[in-house]
C-alpha cells in the first residue's frame, strides 16, 4: 500500500525499519503539504473526507479536485525530504542507465533510473514517501538508491518514449534468425505463420506497436550487403530502430506480401498492396509497397490510423486571409482547384478537410483515390484497381454520368486525367485533385506540359495551394538562436531584417528526443487565377505569365509564410530556410 494514504490513513501502524542511508522518512503527505503551506488544513481535512468514500490516495484526490498541481506537490515533497525536484521534460536521460531498471520495474513502482553514482542510484519516484517501493527496488536492483521527487504525469509520459521497443525488436529478430537457420524453409514458413507466437509475427507486431507510440508515418525495411535495416519515419526523418541479420528479410517480406494478398512468388517485380492490423484500441491501414533491390526486397509501410479524426480547415495552419481566400474557392459551383506538393507534404489532409466542409446533403461528392485514406460519411469513395483496368481516368468517366456535384481525384498522374478532370470542371463540377509540382505558380505550365490544352487550363483552373510541412520547435526546450552567417544571408536574399525575426530553436531534450523538433505543421501558398493571368495561360507564354504571377505572390509564398512561423518562434530558421530552397529562388523572393 503506497505510504502517502498509508501514513495517513492508520496512525497505529508498526514503526519502520531502520532507515538506510537515502531511505525517505515515514511521514504524512498531508501534514507535509499543510507544513509547506501548499494546502490549507481546512482543504486537508475534506480531502481526507473524500479519500474515506473513495478509497483513492491523498495526493491523487488534491490533484483531481484541483487544491494543487502535481509539479507543486512534487516541490513541496522535495523540499520536506531534502531530495532533489527533477523536470523529466528536460533531463538529459542516458540509455544505459534507464535500462538498469527494468520496464516492467519501472511501471509498477512507477520509478525511473535517472543517473548512476557508482556506489548509489538516483531513481525517480511518483511518490517518496512510498517506503514499500523504496524497498522493493532496493533488493530488485541490489543497489543503494537515492530518491528524487518528480510529477506523476511527467513520469508516466517518461516511460513511453524513454522504454520503446528497440530491445524487444532486436530479441525478436534474433529469435526469427535462430528459428530460420541458415537457410530460409519457405513452404514450412508459409504453413505456421499463421501461430500467434511464431517470431515472424511478434516481431512485426512488436514493429508496429513502437510505430505508434512515436507516431511515425512510415515503416522501412531495408536489406544491406551485411545487415537488415529497420527505420520508421517521425516528423519527417528517418531513426533507425535496428540493425539485425539479413536473412530474416526474406521472412518478413514474405509475410508482408500475405497480409496484403500480393504474389509471394514475385520478388523481381514491384508490388503494392494495403492490409489493416489492430493493435490494442486502434485500427491502423498500412500501405506496402515492396521494391527488388540487389540484396533482397525492400519494403515500405505508410501507416494512417483509423479514427483518428478528420482535421478542419482552420485547424490545418492556414493563415487566415489565405482560408477566407480557399473557402471562397471551395464555395464555387465549377472549376478545378488543385493542391501540390511532394509525397509525405500533407495534400490528402488539406483536400480532405477541404471535402468536410463542403459535404453536405444537397451535395453529391464522388472521390476517386488509390487508394482511399480517409473514410467520410456522406461520400461516394472509389478505389482505382490497375490490376482490372479500373483506372482514374475510367473511374473519371463513370463518375460523370453519377450526377456529382463536387469531385476529388486523388492525384492527376497523366494527360487523358487531366484532361477528364478539366473537362468535368468547364462543364459545371468543382473539382479537386493533386499534382506533383515546385510551387503553386509553376502549375499551368505543368498542366501543359503534360498535353493538356491550353485552353482547358486557363478556363478551368481556378486556383493552387502549394504547400510543404515544417518541423515545429520543442516547447520545452526552445531557446533564442543566433542567425548563422548562412541564415543571415538568407534573411537578407528575403528582403528582410534580421533584427526583426528573433529566431528561436529547440536545443535538444528528452521530450524531442534531441531532435529540438516536435510535431510538425503545413506552410501555404495560395495562387488564384485572374482575367490577365488566364490570357497568358491561354497564349502559353511562360515569360509573361510567370512575371504577372510573381508580382501577384510577393510576400505571400510559402518561404514567407514559414518566416512568419519563425517570428512566432514555432519553428526555426534552418527549417524555413530548407522551404525556401526547395522553391525557385526566385520565387521565394517574391
Amino acid at each position: 500500500m503506497n505510504m502517502a494514504a498509508t501514513a495517513l490513513g492508520t496512525p497505529n501502524a508498526p514503526p519502520a525499519p531502520t532507515p538506510s542511508p537515502g531511505r525517505p522518512e515515514k511521514l504524512r503527505l498531508g501534514d507535509v503539504l499543510v507544513q509547506q503551506k501548499l494546502i490549507s488544513q481546512e482543504q486537508l481535512q475534506q480531502t481526507l473526507d473524500l479519500q474515506r468514500s473513495t478509497g483513492k490516495k491523498v495526493g491523487r484526490l488534491l490533484i483531481e479536485t484541483g487544491v494543487i498541481t502535481e509539479e507543486l506537490l512534487a516541490n513541496g515533497l522535495a523540499r520536506q525530504l531534502r531530495i532533489p525536484f527533477v523536470n523529466l521534460k528536460t533531463f538529459p536521460f542516458r540509455a544505459d542507465v534507464i535500462k538498469l531498471m527494468p520496464e516492467s520495474v519501472a511501471r509498477r513502482f512507477k520509478a525511473l533510473a535517472l543517473e548512476d553514482k557508482g556506489e548509489v542510484l538516483l531513481v525517480a519516484l511518483a511518490d517518496p514517501l512510498d517506503l514499500f517501493a523504496y524497498d522493493e527496488l532496493t533488493r530488485i536492483l541490489k543497489r543503494n538508491i537515492t530518491i528524487a521527487a518528480v510529477p506523476e504525469g511527467q513520469l508516466a509520459a517518461a516511460f513511453d518514449r524513454l522504454y520503446r521497443r528497440t530491445e524487444e525488436i532486436s530479441g525478436l529478430a534474433r529469435a526469427l534468425e535462430k528459428d530460420l537457420g541458415d537457410a530460409v524453409d519457405f513452404g514450412e514458413l508459409t504453413a505456421t505463420v499463421g501461430i500467434e507466437g511464431a517470431p515472424v509475427v511478434r516481431l512485426l507486431q512488436s514493429l508496429f506497436e513502437d510505430a505508434m507510440q512515436v507516431g511515425a508515418s512510415d515503416v522501412h525495411i531495408e536489406p544491406q550487403e551485411t545487415s537488415l535495416q529497420i527505420r520508421v519515419r517521425v516528423d519527417g526523418v528517418l531513426q533507425v530502430q535496428t540493425q539485425a541479420d539479413k536473412r530474416i528479410g526474406a521472412a518478413l517480406a514474405q509475410r508482408l506480401k500475405l497480409m496484403a494478398g500480393l504474389d509471394i512468388s514475385e520478388k523481381r517485380l514491384p508490388q503494392d498492396g494495403r492490409f489493416s492490423v489492430r493493435l490494442k484500441d486502434h485500427t491502423i491501414d498500412v500501405r506496402l509497397s515492396t521494391l527488388p533491390t540487389n540484396y533482397g526486397e525492400s519494403a515500405v509501410m505508410r501507416l494512417l490510423v483509423q479514427g483518428a479524426g478528420m482535421r478542419r480547415l482552420d485547424t490545418i495552419g492556414m493563415p487566415e486571409a489565405m482560408l477566407a481566400r480557399f473557402r471562397d474557392l471551395l464555395g464555387r459551383t465549377s472549376g478545378m482547384v488543385l493542391v501540390t506538393g511532394p509525397t509525405g507534404s500533407g495534400k490528402t489532409t488539406t483536400l480532405y478537410a477541404a471535402l468536410a466542409e463542403v459535404n453536405a446533403a444537397e451535395l453529391k461528392v464522388i472521390t476517386v483515390e488509390d487508394p482511399v485514406e480517409y473514410r467520410l460519411p456522406g461520400l461516394t469513395q472509389v478505389q482505382v484497381n490497375d490490376k482490372i483496368e479500373l483506372t482514374f481516368a475510367k473511374v473519371l468517366r463513370s463518375c460523370l454520368r453519377q450526377d456529382p456535384d463536387v469531385i476529388l481525384v486523388g492525384e492527376m498522374r497523366d494527360a487523358e486525367t487531366a484532361e477528364i478532370g478539366l473537362r468535368a470542371a468547364i462543364t459545371g463540377h468543382l473539382v479537386l485533385s493533386t499534382l506533383h509540382t515546385r510551387d503553386a505558380i509553376s502549375t499551368p505550365f505543368r498542366l501543359l506540359d503534360m498535353g493538356v490544352p491550353a485552353f482547358m487550363v486557363s478556363t478551368s483552373l481556378q486556383g493552387v495551394i502549394a504547400q510543404r510541412l515544417v518541423r515545429l520547435n520543442c516547447r520545452e526546450c526552445n531557446a533564442p538562436h543566433a542567425p548563422t552567417a548562412q541564415e543571415s544571408s538568407w534573411l537578407a536574399g528575403m528582403q528582410v531584417a534580421a533584427e526583426t525575426v528573433q529566431p528561436r530553436r529547440g536545443l535538444g531534450c528528452s521530450v524531442c528526443n534531441g531532435t529540438g523538433y516536435v510535431g510538425r505543421q503545413g506552410v501555404y501558398e495560395l495562387f488564384e487565377m485572374d482575367a490577365l493571368l488566364t490570357q497568358a495561360a491561354a497564349k502559353a507564354d511562360p515569360a509573361d505569365f510567370m512575371r504577372m504571377a510573381r508580382e501577384r505572390m510577393k510576400g505571400q509564398t510559402m518561404a514567407f509564410h514559414a518566416l512568419e512561423l519563425v517570428r512566432q518562434g514555432r519553428t526555426s530558421l534552418a527549417e524555413a530556410m530548407r522551404i525556401g530552397f526547395e522553391v525557385d529562388a526566385a520565387d521565394a523572393q517574391g
